[in-house]
């Protein structure tokens, strides 16, 4: 039984230290792999042109001198005319129109409207 003890009592450092290392191993993997995401979704949006993440809110207001295809590629949107059946003419988008985004969770997928 001493023994026992003896060789539990041992072990614990090892076990610390082996915790320790597991922990921050595992937090150093969850911080390296959301700056590789963020990293993506910004190159995604600089070759978009527009230098920014893609985020908008749900319910987007059309700015001075936006088309759907600049608020697509801003916002990642492929599908803004089909989600959005009050638009009857995508070439007629004023500032002030009210539209409904949902962003392509895969923006590299997405087309463009002309």
């Amino acid at each position: 039984m001493a023994n026992l003890l003896k060789l539990v009592k041992s072990c614990l450092p090892i076990a610390d230290a082996s915790s320790w290392y597991c922990a921050c191993l595992l937090l150093g993997l969850i911080l390296i792999g959301g700056s590789v995401r963020e990293n993506y979704y910004d190159e995604e949006a600089a070759e978009a042109g527009n230098g920014q993440l893609r985020a908008c809110d749900e319910i987007y207001v059309v700015g001075e001198g936006e088309t759907l295809h600049t608020i697509s590629d801003k916002c990642g949107d492929p599908f803004i005319v089909e989600r959005n059946p009050h638009i009857h003419d995508p070439d007629d988008v004023f500032p002030g129109l009210v539209i409904k985004i949902t962003p392509n969770p895969y923006p590299s997928t997405h087309t463009h409207y002309t």
